[in-house]
C-alpha cells in the first residue's frame, strides 16, 4: 500500500520542455510523491533508473533516442518490480495493447486531468492496472469482440472471473468488493495469475488474456 509517511519516488521521461516541468511541480505539490529525476529523453535510462531506484515511473512513448515503449520493456528486463505509467496523447489499440505487453502498468492520456494522474501512480504503487476511460472502453471492446478458447492456462474459474474483473480496469478494492472476498485474497489470486501467465503485472496479464482469448 502507499506509504503515508513518506513520500514515494518518481522518475519522469518526457520530451515536451512544459508538460515535464508541470508533471515536477503536480508530484511535488501533491504532498504523497517526491520527483527525483525528469529526463527530456530516454538515453541512460536503464544506468539512470539503477542510480535513483524510483518507487514509480511515468513515461511518454513519443520520445527521441528510444520510444517509450521500447524504454518500457528494456527497464522492465532489469527492474520488473518498479511500476511504470504511459502518459501519452495516442489511443490507439495498437499501442495500448504493446505498452502492456511491453510490461507497462497502466496507461493514461494526457489529457487526464492532475487528479487522474496522482490517482494513477498510487493505483500503479499499489498493484493495480490504471487505465484512462478512453482507453479502458477499447480494451473492454476487444475483450468483447474476443471468442473464448481452451484454458491452456490452467486458470481456475476464480482466477479467470479475477482476470476478467482486471480486463474491466478494476482495482483490487473493487474486485474484492465485487468477489465478496478479502483484499489479501485477492493478491493471493493475482499471485497465482501471474505464475501461470508468467506476467509480472496486471497490464501485462490483461495484454495476455485478451491476445490469448483468456476471457
Amino acid at each position: 500500500m502507499m506509504d503515508y509517511t513518506q513520500k514515494n519516488t518518481v522518475v519522469i521521461f518526457e520530451d515536451n520542455n512544459h508538460l515535464r516541468e508541470s508533471l515536477q511541480l503536480l508530484i511535488s505539490a501533491s504532498g504523497n510523491f517526491e520527483c527525483i529525476g525528469a529526463f527530456a529523453d530516454t538515453r541512460n535510462a536503464v544506468s539512470n533508473i539503477n542510480r535513483l531506484l524510483p518507487d514509480i515511473i511515468v513515461t511518454d512513448i513519443e520520445m527521441p533516442i528510444m520510444n517509450g515503449i521500447d524504454t518500457t520493456r528494456l527497464i522492465k528486463n532489469k527492474f520488473p518490480e518498479i511500476p511504470i505509467l504511459i502518459l501519452t496523447v495516442f489511443d490507439d489499440s495498437e499501442r495500448i495493447f504493446q505498452s502492456l505487453q511491453a510490461g507497462g502498468n497502466g496507461y493514461l492520456l494526457k489529457n487526464s486531468s492532475p487528479e487522474e494522474i496522482l490517482h494513477a501512480m498510487a493505483e500503479v504503487y499499489n498493484g493495480g492496472s490504471a487505465l484512462s476511460p478512453a482507453v479502458k472502453r477499447k480494451v473492454i471492446q476487444v475483450f468483447q469482440n474476443n471468442e473464448p478458447v481452451k484454458n491452456e492456462f490452467h486458470l481456475t474459474q476464480k482466477e479467470k472471473e479475477l482476470l476478467q474483473l482486471l480486463v474491466q480496469g478494476m482495482s483490487y478494492k473493487m474486485i474484492a468488493d465485487a468477489m465478496l472476498i478479502s483484499f489479501e485474497t485477492v493478491k493471493s489470486h493475482i499471485k497465482n495469475i501471474y505464475r501461470k501467465l508468467h506476467v509480472s503485472s496486471n497490464a501485462e496479464a490483461v495484454a495476455k488474456a485478451l491476445k490469448n482469448k483468456i476471457v
